[in-house]
């Protein structure tokens, strides 16, 4: 909302400084984005200037007049326009030479088009009160100035300009009146409301409301025949007519300039008056032309089917939700008889076929007051976010509509002439504001502050609350005094006692509600779980991978892309009611759909060796598992509705996942590099599982997206005699997957489920030997199929207490092994805590390693 303090100052006494007024605004909870001082922004010499002549220079591409224009010296001054619209005779806006305009845009006298141009006469645009650059400005000859004189004044370049953003509870201050009251609040002064006019209904009637809003007494003298089948979303219909206006007449400078300051380009008179008072009051209105209209007008919801062509030319499909006004007098094919074609789309944007034309001599004014929530909808729904759309989805004061009117013909009359016709039309169905009964003490135990009784009831009567006495909903000996009350009309967001809570402590200034830091209560740091979480991530971190972070959310297409078979659990999704995006509307049920997305904007991007990854939680709902039930917020759910939302939670467990493309060791001077591959993401789930506490056990497995031949099952050893837990599964990706998500083939995944793994006890601190090692390689020969998991295993098992490490790093295969058979060589350290082993003690340990791998695994040692 921009506005210029002056208008703000007919309402309200308030200082001109900018500072002031910022504090003020912000004080009273007004977001403040700029408040720019008008007279600062043009330096230099501005005139006004008369146009004695424009001679037209033919020789040029475009229209080019060469002015003679008087700004008050002995002589006029030569300057060049190109405006279509400058003509002799004109008062107009001059910069002069030494002149700034907005833009750091220096004016001097310099030579263009084959003349000396000696200063510019100035449109709306370069003096930077508004957007329109058609032509230049012209003052009309009622402003009473003559050549020579000071230019600021006349075009309200001496005026300050407040630009705020307003929350959506504050809908009311979309208006003069509102921000005015305010600023009355902030500075202790009196509010001079331009609501509280006089308003004569002599001669005229009020339809109060009847079982039957259609229908009226014949005896009502109504200015054009309206009914209103729908009166939930419309509860107040009110209109006027004025007849035989000027259709020439154009709307005053002033008001042309208020305009201009808030953004809105002047139209025609019986517009800009709509859109004037919207500005100043709140209440949107429209301006029908009746002779265009050829029956009834009836307010209800849009049919199926049914199109309209709003102002902008655009033609649209309505929706059953949306209201529109019709013309009854135009046959509809796809409504009953009577129902009409709609001419507007209420409360949002009128229609071509009613529309204000420049030979209209008549003007029927409409001000109503419609649903927030069917005009929010309506507005999303169309892509139509009017001023007027903004204001009604964040609430009007319904009894605004009679007093706009009566502004609004008056502004009529008084500047477009006509004849205002005595009948006014009011359909009312407007239900009063409901009373809130709120402990007198309630908001002095939110804020921290002693605030009396007598003086909670004036803050609130201050911004027009009825305020009376109430029972206290505890009565007794200790019982807290209440207040019952009533919120004005423009404020709709006051529903409940935390509401007035509020509006006492704002009003009262937030600046006295001391910042009194809590005090926190003693814990013992994170938990085990979350301890975790932060050791994997950092030892991911630190083996070279990228955290990646996404939205929890997927497609259904994207289960298909990676060859989930039916039946497969992670096809059992969350849908989300109302999702961020139509494209994603299910909640993730593996973390490998949004890293492979970041994956793909990574590649996309130019790198080529990329190792991400991403620990979050997955969705898993279970077979037959119920969905939430309907709660509606009218009072607290039951403990039945709560149990039922409970139940319809799917379990939430960690996942950590992990992909690698391109390269993990780069090439060089030194040598060739070394891609990813499987081995790679069967590391880096040992990496996960070593930081977790446990020790991973690999074995080969089945499981999509990976390939067949390419998968490892990985698994957690829970210690002697307790059964291994499948935790996860790592290796190369499918390629028929790789082809549908666009990815490198041969990339590397591995995705572990962390809540699977068991949280790790107390860890006792490991005794180190400060004796010698002894140092033992062997080489056995197994199966091709058989892991070397397996037989490091087995090699653990058979070498007793003695064996300190084992470490895998051959594999060799050969004709002279044999077909199918390779050969795994290991090397093995032995040490012994309280001596230094002999050589026949190492021997020993290392054969029976050996004689254990053969016994499990049939290995046989290499050479022997």
């Amino acid at each position: 909302m921009r506005i210029g303090v002056s208008w703000l100052r007919e309402y309200v006494d308030v200082p001109a400084e900018p500072e002031a007024l910022e504090q003020a605004l912000v004080r009273m909870g007004l977001e403040v984005e700029e408040i720019v001082d008008l007279r600062t922004t043009v330096a230099g010499p501005l005139v006004v200037g008369r146009v004695l002549s424009a001679e037209l220079l033919t020789k040029f591409k475009k229209p080019i007049r060469y002015c003679q224009v008087d700004v008050g010296e002995a002589d006029p001054r030569g300057i060049v326009c190109g405006a279509p619209n400058v003509a002799e005779g004109q008062l107009v806006v001059v910069a002069l030479p030494g002149a700034v305009l907005p833009g750091n845009f220096a004016i001097a006298a310099r030579k263009t088009y084959d003349h000396v141009s000696d200063g510019m006469i100035c449109s709306v645009r370069e003096l930077g009160l508004g957007d329109d650059h058609a032509g230049i400005m012209v003052i009309p000859p009622s402003a009473g100035v003559k050549p020579g004189d000071e230019a600021r004044p006349v075009v309200g370049l001496d005026d300050i300009v407040v630009e705020v953003e307003i929350t959506p509870d504050r809908g009311y201050c979309h208006s003069a009146r509102g921000i005015a009251r305010e600023l009355s609040h902030a500075f202790g002064v009196p509010f001079r409301d331009p609501a509280r006019i006089d308003y004569d209904q002599s001669g005229s009637a009020r339809l109060t409301p009847r079982d039957d809003p259609d229908q009226s007494p014949a005896a009502d003298p109504v200015p054009y025949p309206i009914s209103v089948r729908d009166t939930v979303g419309c509860d107040r219909f009110a209109a006027r007519l004025v007849r035989g206006i000027d259709p020439t007449a154009q709307a005053p400078e002033w008001m042309k300039q208020r305009l201009s300051v808030a953004g809105i380009r002047s139209i025609s008179l019986p517009v800009d008056i709509t859109n004037y008072v919207m500005l100043e009051l709140g209440q949107p209105m429209h301006a029908f032309d009746p002779d265009r209209l050829t029956g009834a007008l009836l307010v209800r919801r849009a049919l199926p089917g049914e199109r309209l062509t709003t102002l902008d030319g655009v033609d649209r499909a309505l929706d059953p939700e949306d209201m529109v006004i019709c013309d009854t007098g135009l046959a509809n094919p796809l409504a009953p008889e009577g129902a009409g074609l709609p001419v507007s789309l209420a409360a949002v944007m009128g229609g071509e076929n009613s529309e204000m034309q420049p030979d209209s001599v008549n003007v029927l004014f409409e001000a109503a007051h419609w649903d927030p929530v069917m005009v929010s909808r309506t507005a999303r729904r169309h892509r139509l976010l009017s001023e007027a759309a903004k204001r009604w989805e964040r609430g009007v004061d319904p009894q605004l509509a009679l007093v706009a009117l009566q502004r609004a013909v008056t502004l009529m009359t008084e500047y477009g002439g006509g004849q205002l016709e005595p009948g006014v039309l009011d359909i009312d169905h407007v239900a009063a504001p409901n009373p809130i009964v709120m402990p007198s003490s309630l908001p002095g135990r939110v804020a921290g502050i002693v605030y009396p009784e007598q003086r909670v009831a004036e803050l609130l009567m201050a911004i027009g609350c009825e305020v009376s006495p109430g029972q206290p909903a505890d009565p007794g000996p200790s019982a807290v005094p209440a207040l019952v009350v009533t919120p004005p009309t423009w404020r709709p967001d006051l529903l409940q006692p935390a509401d007035l809570v509020e509006e006492v402590i704002r009003l009262d200034g937030y600046n006295k509600v001391d910042s009194v830091l809590p005090v926190a209560p003693a814990g013992n740091g994170l938990t085990a779980s979350q301890r975790r979480r932060r050791s994997v991530g950092r030892a991911l971190a630190e083996a070279g991978y990228v955290e990646a972070l996404s939205y929890p959310f997927t497609s259904p297409g994207v289960l298909d892309a990676l060859g989930l078979p039916d039946g497969d659990p992670r096809r059992i999704t969350v849908r989300l009611t109302n999702p961020l995006s139509d494209e994603e509307p299910l909640l993730r049920t593996t973390l490998l759909p949004t890293l492979f997305g970041t994956l793909r904007r990574n590649l996309g991007r130019g790198q080529r060796d990329v190792a991400l990854y991403e620990m979050g939680l997955v969705f898993l709902r279970q077979p037959g598992q119920p969905g939430a039930p309907a709660i509606g917020v009218e009072s607290r759910p039951s403990e039945a509705d709560l149990a039922a939302t409970d139940a319809a939670i799917p379990h939430q467990p960690w996942h950590v996942a992990a992909v690698l493309v391109g390269d993990v060791e780069p090439a060089g001077w030194w040598g060739a590099g070394r891609p990813a591959s499987w081995a790679d993401a069967i590391e880096a789930a040992r990496i996960v599982l070593d930081a977790a506490g446990a020790r991973a056990v690999v074995r080969a497995g089945q499981q999509a997206p990976w390939h067949p031949g390419r998968c490892a099952e990985i698994l957690v050893d829970n210690g002697p005699g307790e059964p291994e837990t499948v935790v996860g599964y790592a290796g190369e990706l499918h390629p028929a997957v790789c082809a549908a998500l666009e990815l490198p083939r041969g990339t590397a995944v591995m995705e572990l489920d962390l809540d699977a793994v068991a949280l790790p006890g107390v860890i006792v601190a490991p005794r180190f030997s400060t004796y010698p090692p002894a140092l033992i390689d062997v080489a056995l020969v197994v199966d091709a199929a058989t892991p070397a998991g397996e037989v490091q295993d087995a090699l653990v098992g058979g070498a007793g207490p003695l064996l300190e490490a084992v470490r895998l790093f051959d594999v060799y295969s050969s004709e002279q092994l044999g077909e199918g058979r390779k050969s795994l060589a290991y090397k093995l350290t032995f040490r012994a805590p309280d001596r230094t082993l002999t050589g026949e003690e190492a021997v020993a340990a290392r054969d029976a390693a050996v004689a254990e791998a053969a016994r499990r695994v049939g290995a046989v040692l290499r050479g022997a």
